[in-house]
C-alpha cells in the first residue's frame, strides 16, 4: 500500500512538471489524497468489480490496474492513450480493460454511472461491487442525491467515497455543505454512512472492506467520507494562495499522507530508512521509464478524429 501511494505521488509530481514544461496542457492533482484512494480501492477484485473514478484518482487508478505509463499517456494525449485515444482531457481516467468507466467533465455523473452498473450486477445475479469517488463540493449536485436514494431504496452493491479535502476549488466546506458532515446524509438514504481519517491508508482500508463485505452479502451501499488534505492548488489553473492563508498552506504538509504512514511503518519496525530509500528509488526508476516511453507513443492521427464520436454502422 505504501508503494502504490509513492508511485501515485510520483507520477503526480511527474504530470506537474511536465506541465510547466509545456507537455500537458492541464492537471488536478491527488497530493494528499492518496492514503484514502488506496485504502479504499484496495478492497476492490480487479477485472471482477467496476470503479467510476473522478478527476483526482490517480492513485485509485494505479490501484485498480491502471499503470503509470497510462497516466502519463492519457495525460499528453497520445494516439493509444487507453482512457480515450487522446481524445479526453487530462485527468479523465477510464480504461475498458480494467473495469474504469471513464469520466466526464461535468462532476457527479460518474456516481449516477456507479449505481448503474450496480444495478445491472443486481439484475443479472452478477457478483460485482461497484465503487465511485467524488469530492465534498461534487456532494452538493443533484446527480449524486439522485444516486444515493435510488441505490438505498434497491439495496445495491456500490460504495460510494467522499473524498472531502475541505475546498470546492476555492470554497470551504463550510460555504458548502450544511452540518458540515457529508456522512451523516447517508442516513437519509437507508445505509451506513461513516467517516474516516483519510490520511490513514487503514482506515480507510478497513471502512472499504467492510462496504464490500456488506455489499456482497445483499445489504446495499455505503457511504464513506473520507477527511484529506488538498496539498496543491486545484488545478495547474488555479492558485491557492489567493484564498487561503498561506500559514493554513504550510501547515498542510504536516499532515502528508505519505509522511504519516513512513513514519508509522519505521516506529512499528515494518519498514526500514533502507528499505524506504530503496522502494523511493524504484518507483522513481518506474516513473522516469514510463515517462519516455509514453512521450514516445504516438500522436492521434487528425483523420480518426471523428471515430467514437459519431456513430458507425458495422460493414
Amino acid at each position: 500500500m505504501y508503494r502504490q501511494m509513492l508511485l501515485a505521488r510520483a507520477v503526480d509530481e511527474r504530470m506537474w512538471l511536465m506541465q510547466r514544461a509545456g507537455k500537458i496542457a492541464f492537471v488536478i492533482s491527488g497530493q494528499g489524497h492518496e492514503a484514502a484512494q488506496v485504502g479504499t480501492t484496495w478492497p476492490m477484485r480487479r477485472n471482477q468489480d467496476w470503479m467510476a473514478p473522478f478527476y483526482r484518482s490517480i492513485a485509485s487508478a494505479l490501484t485498480f490496474g491502471m499503470s503509470a505509463e497510462d497516466i502519463v499517456t492519457a495525460h499528453l494525449a497520445k494516439g493509444d492513450d487507453v482512457s480515450s485515444g487522446g481524445r479526453q482531457m487530462p485527468g479523465h481516467y477510464g480504461a475498458k480493460r480494467y473495469n474504469i468507466v471513464s469520466l466526464s467533465s461535468p462532476v457527479g455523473t460518474q456516481v449516477l454511472h456507479a449505481v448503474g452498473i450496480a444495478m445491472g450486477a443486481w439484475v443479472r445475479g452478477d457478483d460485482v461491487v461497484a465503487i465511485t469517488s467524488f469530492g465534498e463540493g461534487t456532494s452538493n449536485q443533484g446527480e449524486i442525491h439522485e444516486a444515493m436514494n435510488f441505490a438505498g431504496v434497491h439495496a445495491l452493491p456500490v460504495i460510494f467515497v467522499c473524498e472531502n479535502n475541505g475546498y470546492a476549488i476555492s470554497v470551504p466546506l463550510a460555504q458548502q455543505v450544511g452540518g458540515l458532515s457529508v456522512a451523516a446524509r447517508a442516513q437519509g438514504y437507508g445505509f451506513p454512512g461513516v467517516r474516516v481519517d483519510g490520511g490513514d491508508p487503514l482506515a480507510c482500508y478497513t471502512a472499504a472492506r467492510e462496504a464490500h463485505a456488506r455489499a456482497r452479502r445483499g445489504e446495499g451501499p455505503t457511504l464513506i467520507e473520507a477527511v484529506v488534505v488538498r496539498l496543491t492548488s486545484h488545478s495547474s489553473d488555479d492558485d491557492q494562495r489567493r484564498y487561503r492563508d498561506p500559514a493554513e498552506v504550510e501547515t498542510l504538509k504536516e499532515h502528508d499522507p505519505i509522511m504519516l504512514f513512513s513514519n508509522r511503518l519505521l516506529a512499528a519496525g515494518l519498514l526500514t530508512a533502507e528499505g524506504d530509500d530503496k522502494l523511493r528509488a524504484e518507483v522513481k526508476s518506474e516513473v522516469n521509464e514510463a515517462s519516455r516511453r509514453a512521450e514516445a507513443r504516438p500522436d492521434p492521427d487528425p483523420a480518426t478524429a471523428e471515430r467514437w464520436v459519431y456513430a458507425e454502422e458495422a460493414g
